[in-house]
């Protein structure tokens, strides 16, 4: 389901550059827009100061995702953040946040859960978008 930042947004969702599904937008905090696929999790930024478009190229599983912190969480175990405030394993804890370190699947504390959600996530990834310039951003003309 939708987390609790989600929102269902009136204009029609945008359509995911990487496996074709709906993607849904964050309640605005800026002057762009965030969308998240919550099939891929492939996320595109619209507008901000740089770019009209912005599409993060895909990252393997060791390099893409934030270890989770929250009060709730336990500390013998590393759980990766996901996207709508959700672990990826979908424990939502108040405050949960992506800390400033690489959640690593291979560490012997990593949650399995989340492992296996990491791996398939990445699985839905066609091999033709995983190449540095498979996404498309376009930069705003000044």
């Amino acid at each position: 389901g939708l987390g609790p930042r989600m929102e269902a947004c009136e204009d029609p969702p945008m359509e995911c550059d990487v496996c074709g599904r709906a993607m849904w937008r964050w309640p605005a905090v800026t002057h762009s827009e965030d969308w998240s696929c919550s099939w891929c999790y492939a996320s595109t930024y619209v507008g901000g100061e740089w770019f009209e478009v912005a599409r993060p190229r895909y990252l393997p599983v060791k390099m893409r995702w934030e270890r989770a912190v929250a009060d709730g969480l336990p500390a013998d175990v590393s759980h990766a953040f996901g996207i709508f405030d959700r672990t990826l394993c979908g424990i939502q804890e108040a405050g949960m946040s992506p800390s400033d370190y690489w959640w690593l699947p291979e560490r012997e504390n990593a949650c399995g859960a989340c492992r296996e959600a990491a791996g398939v996530i990445d699985d839905r990834w066609p091999q033709a978008m995983r190449g540095e310039n498979a996404r498309v951003s376009v930069a705003r003309r000044l």
